[in-house]
């Protein structure tokens, strides 16, 4: 996933997004799509942004048009210009909403790209509403979270959270709720000038490995504590049931991978992703050669710069602002 364009396939499904009033085109059977819900605009005079319809009048539009009965995926778009209108009447919407779609088994709330809106003031809220009227929700994730009440759900298997500074609390929100079938677990944890504060100490009993017994993947990523985290996972339990692993999107260097090759095998893995690294093209092919087996992706290397006053080093995460 990427703030740069809009999701292109969720849940295993094309996105396509709900036409505007001014739009008539065919649309695709309810349930081969995962549908795209955001306010459409035009120009007016004087290059005035004029918005077609609310989000709340597109939400029945589309509830009247489409088969929501076979509706399986949803995702949410930008809902108003600057966030006028507050995130958690959008989920309210779709809470209310849940008796019409009786097949929903996935969420991505706040598929939002850079010229709608900096991923750090993406102004979301709780989406653990979602979770709590959807008993048969296998996949829930967000853009800009910056809250997540715990929850008990028997069905989820996927979640993941893009930040450009995700808060402790979302990830207390996640360690404390009882998900028994989660299987993919994918965290973008920022930097702090954005609220992350996420430390070392505070993923302990994730690493630990007793939390979520089905997990298959981990993803923590785009973080400022690449080498810290990589350090922690070389020794980590829940390491040796999983079967792909990321730490892209940060900044890991040459230290971070050292410890990974250092620590316990890691050849059960059929997938190792750290692209968007800060890593010699040494240590790459060290990689390479000690994880035959596994997909390794390495691409997107970055370079560090150096402040010209100081002699600081400075290394960024892929996405923050």
């Amino acid at each position: 996933m990427s703030v740069e364009e809009h999701l292109k396939e969720f849940h295993g499904l094309p996105v396509v997004g709900f036409p505007s009033p001014k739009e008539d085109r065919p649309l695709p059977d309810a349930a081969e799509a995962a549908w795209r819900i955001a306010v459409d605009e035009e120009w007016g005079p004087g290059y005035q942004r004029l918005l077609l319809e609310s989000f709340e009048q597109k939400w029945q539009r589309f509830l009247a048009t489409v088969d929501t009965g076979r509706v399986r995926a949803l995702v949410v778009g930008e809902w108003s210009e600057y966030f006028a209108v507050p995130a958690e009447k959008i989920v309210r919407l779709l809470v209310d909403s849940a008796e019409r779609l009786p097949a929903l088994r996935a969420v991505f709330f706040g598929d939002l790209i850079r010229e709608e809106s900096d991923l750090a003031y993406i102004e979301l809220c709780d989406l653990a509403p979602l979770a709590e009227a959807y008993p048969l929700l296998e996949e829930l994730g967000g853009r800009g979270v910056d809250v997540f009440t715990p929850v008990r759900h028997s069905a989820l298997r996927t979640l993941r959270f893009e930040s450009g500074g995700l808060p402790r609390a979302v990830l207390t929100g996640v360690l404390t709720s009882e998900l028994p079938a989660l299987e993919s677990l994918n965290l973008w944890l920022g930097v702090d000038e954005y609220g992350g504060d996420i430390t070392l100490p505070d993923l302990a009993p994730l690493l630990a490995g007793g939390l979520f017994p089905k997990l298959r993947h981990l993803g923590l990523e785009d973080s400022e504590l690449q080498d810290e985290i990589a350090t922690a996972i070389a020794a980590a339990p829940v390491v040796a049931r999983l079967e792909s692993l990321s730490l892209a999107l940060g900044t890991l260097t040459d230290e971070g991978a050292a410890a990974l090759l250092a620590g316990q095998p890691l050849t059960h893995l059929t997938s190792l992703d750290l692209h968007h690294h800060y890593l010699t093209e040494a240590t790459s092919e060290r990689l390479r050669a000690a994880l035959p087996g596994v997909a390794v992706r390495l691409d997107e290397p970055q370079e560090a710069e150096e402040d010209e006053d100081d002699g600081e080093i400075w290394r960024y995460v892929a996405f923050s602002e």
